[in-house]
């Protein structure tokens, strides 16, 4: 398994809040975009200063090859709802539990 780990910051409390409920249904409804073959998102909000961390999961390589493209690709849906990406890291992920 594989993780994007997408960092925003500098948006402002509110929006990104509205942004990260967005997402949220939008994923429960109709899963990742399209192009996104991921498995898993966990999304990280510190609403004091609209901090966000986006860890998105991949079964293989490849998968995580061409989700990385395609979000790196996006325009944000609310241009700076989501402060500016900061950073994109990408790990290997040796263990995963669902408790």
């Amino acid at each position: 398994m594989h993780a994007r780990v997408a960092t925003f910051e500098g948006g402002d409390p509110d929006q990104v809040r509205a942004m990260v409920e967005e997402i949220g249904r939008q994923s429960a409804a109709g899963g990742p975009p399209e192009g996104v073959p991921a498995v898993g998102l966990l999304l990280l909000h510190r609403p004091e200063d609209g901090k966000v961390l986006a860890i998105t999961l991949f079964d293989t390589e490849e998968d995580l090859r061409q989700g990385d493209a395609t979000l790196s690709a996006m325009d944000p849906p609310n241009p700076g709802g989501m402060g500016r990406r900061a950073s994109v890291e990408i790990f290997e992920v040796p263990t995963k539990l669902d408790l």
